[in-house]
């Protein structure tokens, strides 16, 4: 599923412009993004949690020159899915 077809799904539902959907996810989005930038969690009762994770400093190998490199602590954005939102895939989606 793309952002468009969020979109068009949610304009359907509640019978709005598309232009005014694309208008709100996109905010949504910008605001998550931001909040995460920031340094400040987005928490999402019964749906989940966007993140900051913070990546220890770690040894890494460039294979090309066959040396180790020292890859630096960085922070990454995350997401932890809600129980109920875990449970729901659990249960309705088949394993392939």
């Amino acid at each position: 599923m793309t952002k468009a077809d969020i979109v068009a799904k949610i304009s359907d539902k509640l019978g709005m412009e598309k232009g005014d959907v694309q208008a709100t996810v996109e905010t949504f989005m910008n605001e998550v993004k931001n909040s995460l930038e920031g340094g400040e969690n987005v928490y999402l009762r019964g749906f989940g949690s966007f993140i900051v994770k913070k990546r220890a400093e770690k040894t890494g190998r460039n294979i090309s020159k066959n040396t180790t490199i020292k890859i630096p602590a960085h922070n990454i954005p995350a997401f932890k899915p809600a129980k109920v939102f875990v449970q729901g895939v659990k249960t309705n989606v088949k394993v392939k």
